[in-house]
């Protein structure tokens, strides 16, 4: 069962201890006119570039640290809690944990701003999310669809049944490289069996199986709002065939096709691509949903017509470890569909990193402008001065980076990384994203996946690979299939800052270079 992960009572302690301290610094205690937070280390240093000195900000993240799976302390929450303005990514970049806290902690009245949420409103842009790991065997999450009432607000899926010959286990493997369970069906089911979204997310785990055969496991969502109260939004019993062909199909289903029709039964089978176990929260049902990974497409089905191929090259042993023991036997065999991304990452349709296009980075910055001007208005001068001095660096930078990189001959302009975030990076500067290869700690890759690597690196005639340094510590998988091919292993920053760089400028003009010394003629 899954033990819960929270903060809450800390944090609820923390917000009602600074309920009564509201308003600006007091005077002499500073000669910042607002005090900021912001979810993450770039969003800090463009509220910093426009706020000088004018503006007290810090990062609820810090800046080694991943936005998708961070988890606040109660520090985070004091911080909070005196915030006169919160500033987040939006388009589910950050933890629900973070969001979780900000709702809770932030005082009546205190603006919340998810920047990307209107983007296009101050001159910027945003594109779909598109998820392909090219896995061999199929890459199963779970989803939240349709509004939800109240700020805040989450789904809780909770597993209610299961009938099966063996155990199942949903689980996530986090940073460091330890499980979460959330679903265990050894000793049952209550209400521990079970995890919470935000609405229209989307999260990756791992499903392991601990014998062949037919899986029907049911689950149940609620909704549930920051002041306790629940409601029912429906239920449903999804399919697992577990070590063989699909239940009804006959034979096998070949790994090239993400979706296709079982012969005697008439459902759906499953056996590749990306899809998820959704919950609608208007409509009130489960669906499997599909995304078509040639057309961008996405197909809903009703639970109970879909089958799910967990194939016997899903097969993997228990991980060895006390921390992966509720498995079952260390090297005894099991059958998983992977998380195959690194730590909790919960997202939408539409792809968070906008900031990795600099024009976008223009944008941000017009809305940091607009909403420290409407929470400190006589500091107009002072953020307007400051925001037209770095919108006018900003566009320095997008030259720059744009010329460095159209300086890569075109059938080079390759990306290989370690994580999903460059797609504004490759959309703006002419690049392509043929591949990102998420080292997941305790989890080898199969050989299939290895060897697939290899032939991309080779096709595309990728030059050279690149990991980002909170990353880098565990993609020993990526280092060696590069050193194999003969490509170069360089440096590129998504997300986070790091020793060597502290600020949005210094970062893209890192990323620029470095891809342009390593995909360069010359590399």
């Amino acid at each position: 069962m899954r033990a819960p992960l929270r903060l809450s009572a800390a944090l609820a302690v923390v917000s009602a201890l600074l309920t009564a301290c509201s308003g600006r610094a007091q005077p002499g205690a500073s000669d910042r006119v607002l005090t900021v937070s912001a979810t993450t280390a770039v969003i800090a240093d463009l509220v910093g570039q426009v706020g000088g000195e004018r503006v007290d900000v810090t990062s609820i993240v810090p800046h080694h640290g991943d936005p998708h799976s961070y988890e606040p302390s109660p520090g985070d929450a004091v911080k909070v809690a005196r915030a006169d303005l919160v500033f987040s990514n939006g388009l589910l970049l950050e933890e629900p944990g973070i969001m979780k806290m900000v709702h809770t902690n932030t005082r009546e009245g205190t603006p919340k701003v998810a920047i990307t949420e209107t983007l296009e409103k101050y001159g910027g842009s945003v594109i779909k999310l598109k998820e392909d790991l090219g896995l061999d065997v199929l890459w199963l999450g779970w989803a939240v669809e349709g509004e939800v009432a109240g700020e805040g607000s989450q789904v809780r899926t909770t597993a209610v049944g299961m009938t099966g010959p063996g155990d199942l286990h949903v689980y996530l493997t986090d940073t460091l490289g330890h499980p979460t369970s959330y679903v265990d069906s050894t000793d049952g089911f209550d209400a521990k069996d079970s995890f919470t979204l935000p609405p229209e997310a989307h999260t990756h785990v791992n499903w392991s199986f601990s014998e062949p055969g037919t899986y029907r496991l049911t689950v149940e969502g609620r909704t549930e709002t920051l002041d306790g109260k629940t409601a029912e939004i429906g239920r449903g019993t999804v399919t697992f065939e577990v070590g063989g062909s699909p239940a009804g199909s006959g034979s096998p289903t070949s790994h090239g096709s993400s979706a296709s029709s079982g012969a005697s039964t008439g459902r759906t089978v499953l056996d590749g691509g990306h899809a998820d176990v959704a919950l609608n929260a208007e409509k009130r049902q489960v669906y499997v949903r599909v995304d078509d990974p040639e057309t961008g497409e996405r197909t809903h089905h009703p639970a109970g017509e879909v089958v799910m191929s967990v194939p016997d090259r899903a097969r993997a042993q228990v991980p060895k470890g006390d921390a992966f023991r509720f498995l079952g036997t260390p090297g005894a065999d099991v059958w998983v569909l992977p998380q195959a991304v690194l730590g909790k990452h919960v997202h939408g349709d539409l792809d968070p990193h906008a900031w990795e296009d600099v024009a976008n980075a223009e944008a941000y910055v017009r809305r940091v402008e607009a909403e420290l001007i409407k929470a400190d208005p006589e500091g107009r001068k002072v953020y307007e001065s400051n925001a037209a001095r770095y919108l006018k660096r900003l566009g320095a930078l997008d030259q720059e980076v744009a010329q460095q990189l159209a300086a890569i001959p075109a059938d080079r302009r390759k990306l290989i990384t370690t994580h999903d975030a460059f797609g504004y990076l490759a959309k703006a500067y002419a690049m392509e994203v043929v591949g990102f290869v998420v080292p997941v700690p305790s989890q080898e890759p199969s050989a299939a996946e290895v060897r697939a690597l290899g032939a991309t690196i080779r096709e595309k005639q990728v030059p050279a690979v690149f990991l980002e340094p909170n990353l880098a510590a565990r993609a020993d998988v990526l280092r060696q299939v590069a050193r194999d091919e003969g490509v170069r292993v360089c440096t590129i920053y998504g997300d986070s800052f790091d020793d060597k760089i502290h600020d949005y400028i210094s970062m893209m003009r890192h990323n620029a270079r470095e891809l342009a010394r390593c995909l360069g003629r010359s590399a």
